[in-house]
C-alpha cells in the first residue's frame, strides 16, 4: 500500500499547458477512482473551456518553431521517451492498474506496447519523404513535399490509457505537429505521467498540452470549431465519433477515427483447437474484454462446437478475478458501475432469449466493479450482445453449418474493425479473409495490434490508420510545387 501511495503521489495532477503545470480555472478538480475498491485515488484538475483554449493557444504558438525542428531531433526525443518508459515500466504499470483496474502484468504489457510506438515513430521521423517528377509534356517539373498538418486535437479512451495516447502522440511528434490531448476522465494519470516523461526527454514547451476534464464536450467542442486546430484524432465509441465528425465538418478538419468494434471470431471444423482456444482466450480476455478488438461474437462449426465450448469454459472458469495488484489475478474490475451494469444487462438479455450459461454470468460479490468470466452457448442472432459491444469478460458462442453462414453472420454488423479466423485450410483462410468486412484480420492468432502495422477499421469502425508505415501520413499534408523551366 505504501508503494501504491508513493506512485500516485509522484504523479502530476494539474493541467499541462505551455510546458507548465497549472491549476484548472477556479481550482476545480475531479476524483480519480480505483475501480477495484471504489475508493478515490486522488484529485486532478478539472479543466474549463477557458483552460482548453489556453492549451490550444500554447499549441498554436509553438507550431512554427516545432515544425522547423530537425527530424532527427524530433526522433531522438521519441527515442528517449521510449527508454524512460522502459526504465520505469514497473511504476507506470502500477499507476495504470490503480486507475484502470487491469492486472499489473497486463499493464506492463501495455507500457511496453505504448513505448514501442515512440520507438517506431522515432525511426519514421527521418523517413518523411517527397518526390521529383518530370511533367508529362516535359515542359516543367513537379516537386512534392510533405509538411506537418498543424496543431492537433487528440482524444483518448480509458481502456488503454497509455497506448492510445502514444499511438497518436508518436506520429504527431515525428511529423512536427503540436497537440492538445484530452485523456478520459476515468484514467487521466497515465497521460499526465507521460507528459512529465516526455518533458524529461526534451520535448519543448507547448508541443504537448494535456487537459483533464469531466466535461469533454464543453472543453473540446470549442477547440474543434475554433479554426486554428487542423487535425482531430479520436479513439472511442462510434456514437461519440459521429458527433465529433459533425463538429469537425465546421472547419473541415482532417480527422482520424478509431471507433467501435464488434469482432467476430470464426472457428472452422478443420481448425487446430488448441490454437483456436488459445486465440479465443487472448482475443476475448485481453484487457478483461474491455477492448475494441475483443472477440464479441464467437462462431464455431457444429462439428467442433462441443469440444471447443468445453475447453473454453474450463479455461474461463479457472481465471482468478480480483484487484489487479494482487498476485495471480487474471481479471480485474470493469472500469465503473455503469459498464458493469451494462454487461450484466446484455447477459440477462441473451439468457432471456434462450442462451445457456456454461460458466459465470453474474456480477461478482464484494466491492469494486467485477463481473464473472462468462461463457454463453447457443446465443441467438437476435440477442443484443450480437449487435452491441460487450466490453466485458463475456464469450458468446453461436454454431454455424457452412462457410457462407459464418461469413454472413460475421458481416452482419455496422462495425468492421477486426475479425479472427481459425482454419488449417489455406484456400479457406484467404477466401474468408477477403470476404470479411474488417480492416484487420487475425488469422490463427488472437491479437492484431502492433506498432509496425496499420491499425484501423472499415464501415462505422472508423477512418484512417494508426501505426505502421502509413501512421505518420495522418499528420502530414502533401504540397505540390510546379516548377517552370523556361
Amino acid at each position: 500500500m505504501a508503494r501504491e501511495r508513493d506512485v500516485v503521489e509522484a504523479c502530476p495532477t494539474e493541467l499541462f499547458i505551455g510546458g507548465k503545470w497549472v491549476a484548472a480555472e477556479g481550482g476545480k478538480t475531479l476524483a480519480v477512482e480505483d475501480p477495484a475498491t471504489g475508493a478515490t485515488l486522488c484529485e486532478v484538475a478539472d479543466a474549463s473551456p477557458a483552460d482548453g483554449t489556453a492549451a490550444l493557444d500554447a499549441a498554436v504558438a509553438a507550431q512554427a518553431e516545432w515544425a522547423a525542428t530537425a527530424p532527427r531531433e524530433r526522433g531522438e526525443i521519441l527515442r528517449r521517451t521510449y527508454e524512460l518508459m522502459t526504465e520505469r515500466a514497473d511504476d507506470l504499470a502500477l499507476l495504470m492498474t490503480l486507475e484502470m483496474g487491469k492486472p499489473v502484468a497486463e499493464s506492463k504489457a501495455e507500457i511496453a506496447y505504448a513505448a514501442d510506438f515512440f520507438r517506431w515513430f522515432a525511426e519514421e521521423a527521418v523517413r518523411i519523404d517527397g518526390g521529383y517528377q518530370v511533367a508529362p509534356n516535359g515542359a516543367s517539373r513537379f516537386l512534392v513535399m510533405r509538411q506537418p498538418v498543424g496543431p492537433c486535437l487528440l482524444i483518448t479512451p480509458w481502456n488503454f490509457p497509455a497506448a492510445m495516447g502514444a499511438r497518436k502522440i508518436g506520429p504527431a511528434v515525428a511529423a512536427g505537429c503540436t497537440m492538445v490531448i484530452k485523456p478520459a476522465a476515468q484514467t487521466p494519470l497515465s497521460m499526465l505521467k507521460l507528459a512529465e516523461l516526455m518533458t524529461e526527454a526534451g520535448l519543448p514547451a507547448g508541443v504537448l498540452n494535456v487537459v483533464t476534464t469531466h466535461d469533454a464536450g464543453g472543453v473540446m467542442e470549442p477547440l474543434i470549431r475554433d479554426g486554428r486546430a487542423r487535425k482531430l484524432s479520436f479513439t472511442g465509441s462510434t456514437a461519440v465519433g459521429r458527433k465529433l465528425l459533425e463538429q469537425a465538418s465546421d472547419q473541415v478538419l482532417r480527422t482520424s477515427m478509431e471507433l467501435g468494434g464488434n469482432a467476430p471470431l470464426l472457428v472452422f471444423g478443420d481448425a487446430d483447437l488448441d490454437k483456436a482456444v488459445d486465440g479465443a482466450m487472448l482475443a476475448k480476455m485481453r484487457n478483461g474484454g474491455e477492448a475494441c478488438t475483443a472477440a464479441n461474437r464467437i462462431y464455431v462449426h457444429t462439428s467442433v462446437m462441443d469440444e471447443f465450448a468445453s475447453r473454453l469454459t474450463e479455461r474461463m472458469a479457472a481465471l482468478k478475478v480480483g484487484r489487479g495488484t494482487e498476485d495471480g489475478v487474471d481479471v480485474g474490475p470493469l472500469i465503473d458501475a455503469e459498464q458493469r451494469d451494462k454487461v450484466a444487462e446484455l447477459v440477462a438479455d441473451a439468457i432471456a432469449q434462450g442462451a445457456r450459461t456454461l460458466t459465470g454470468g453474474a456480477v461478482a460479490e464484494g466491492n469494486g466493479y467485477f463481473f464473472q468470466p462468462t461463457v454463453l452457448a447457443d446465443v441467438p442472432e437476435s440477442a443484443r450482445l450480437q449487435k452491441e459491444e460487450i466490453f466485458g469478460p463475456v464469450a458468446p458462442l453461436t454454431p454455424f453449418e457452412t462457410e457462407d453462414d459464418a461469413v454472413r453472420m460475421a458481416n452482419d454488423t455496422e462495425f468492421g474493425l477486426v475479425s479472427y479466423v481459425f482454419t488449417n485450410d489455406l484456400s479457406r483462410a484467404l477466401r474468408v479473409s477477403e470476404r470479411l468486412e474488417a480492416g484487420m484480420i487475425g488469422l490463427n492468432q488472437g491479437i492484431v495490434s502492433n506498432p509496425a502495422a496499420p491499425f484501423g477499421g472499415v464501415k462505422q469502425s472508423g477512418l484512417g490508420r494508426e501505426g505502421g508505415s502509413v501512421g505518420i501520413d495522418e499528420y502530414l499534408e502533401v504540397k505540390y510545387v510546379a516548377v517552370n523551366l523556361d
